[in-house]
């Protein structure tokens, strides 16, 4: 099994495991109020809440980590299986130049012309390393993780019923990607608590997020890893694998 793949189902398992602690503690509130065993103190609803928000940074963790090693896999096996600039596909070599030449920054004269000059000298040479800026940060969700597969020129595509289950509202109109996005940069930036944030939700509602968002993000990693098998990277007309 691939490394980018192995870092997905071993970040789910966590999550899946906390998950587990959450029904065990939403089964002893039916009971009566949870303690910390028989005689230690209760485990007050405000408590509860901060576990169950947590669920949501887990669940950004997850996603922000399985693009992340989807690309660093991609450029990997670039860097394998090419060895020069000319031999990557349109979509890719645009990627390369902008992360290379820094073109998508505001620049000044003397660091435009050192990153064009630095550009020039790495097409004279074959590839050893490359990378691509793969945006995000720190706003993941459906909508930049299709932006992404579309500016490498990837032919992954998402199955109709998980796309439909991705963008169905779950919450506040949004989706399960939005309201995870949503809440992760919320409670990150301090505008929302954790006791807030949890505000009528249940495990069972949490493990739906999370189905929803695991099922999306296995499409996508299994996607990635088809692309890299068939090279997609190249350039068709030199693809010789």
């Amino acid at each position: 099994m691939d490394s980018f793949c192995q870092v997905f189902d071993e970040r789910l398992r966590e999550i899946e495991s906390y998950l587990e602690l959450l029904d065990g503690l939403e089964q002893q509130v039916q009971q009566g109020i949870p303690r910390f065993g028989d005689n230690g103190g209760k485990i007050t609803t405000e408590q509860q809440k901060i576990l169950y928000s947590s669920v949501y940074l887990q669940l950004y963790s997850l996603v922000e980590a399985t693009i992340t090693s989807c690309v660093n896999a991609f450029c990997q096996a670039i860097t394998l299986k090419s060895s020069h600039p000319h031999e990557l596909s349109i979509d890719v070599r645009r990627e390369w130049v902008r992360f290379v030449a820094r073109t998508h920054t505001d620049l000044s004269y003397d660091n435009r012309l050192e990153s064009t000059l630095n550009m020039c000298d790495m097409l004279l040479r074959p590839i050893s390393i490359l990378k691509i800026d793969q945006g995000g940060g720190g706003n993941w969700d459906d909508e930049e993780i299709y932006k992404l597969i579309q500016r490498l020129g990837l032919s992954i595509k998402i199955t109709r019923q998980t796309q439909k289950d991705i963008k169905k509202p779950f919450k506040d109109d949004k989706g399960a990607l939005a309201l995870i996005k949503y809440f992760r940069n919320k409670l990150s930036h301090g505008n929302i608590s954790f006791v807030e944030c949890a505000e009528d939700i249940t495990v069972g509602d949490l493990r739906d997020l999370t189905t929803r968002t695991s099922s999306y993000l296995r499409e996508v990693v299994n996607g990635f890893q088809r692309s890299i098998d068939a090279y997609e990277f190249l350039d068709a007309n030199k693809n010789t694998a």
